[in-house]
């Protein structure tokens, strides 16, 4: 097996990462990874972009935006690979967002299994439809609206 070298095309990343071209160059164009070019202005990634897109896919997977990761990846000196030490780090200050939003989550299925038992589907009432709405008492449409356009305007 042939070692891998330490300047990679964007063909040798996509395909060692399982990241689309397109989607390297989306990263690159959002300061998620970097690369150098040629004198033939083709891009060149460092070995480390691997660890790095393992690092951005990941994060992705549990829930987190690119513009929270890429603000993690700033916190690295020098725009380093993170390390297991730094991922550890990073998920525990994402842990109160992450808990959040499955605390979000359990009640969306509580309030579904209820909305779909009723089946009333009611704008008026359904809590997944028309959480906390507040016009709702005033009727369907722009009830604000109304009494202006009725003036004559």
């Amino acid at each position: 097996m042939s070692r891998l070298p330490e300047s990679l095309t964007i063909g040798q990343v996509a395909e060692r990462s399982g990241v689309p071209h397109t989607a390297l160059r989306f990263y690159e164009d959002r300061g998620l990874i970097t690369s150098e070019r040629t004198g033939g202005n083709q891009r060149r990634y460092a070995r480390s972009v691997l660890r790095r897109l393992a690092f951005i896919r990941t994060a992705q997977r549990v829930g987190l935006s690119l513009e929270k990761v890429r603000d993690a990846l700033g916190t690295l000196p020098d725009g380093r690979t993170p390390t297991k030490a730094d991922w550890s780090r990073l998920s525990q200050e994402w842990q109160v967002e992450l808990d959040a939003r499955i605390d979000a989550l359990q009640r969306l299925r509580d309030r579904l299994s209820s909305c779909v038992g009723c089946g009333c589907l009611s704008l008026r009432s359904c809590l997944l439809q028309n959480a906390d709405d507040q016009q709702a008492v005033d009727g369907p449409g722009a009830p604000r609206l109304k009494p202006a356009l009725e003036g004559g305007t």
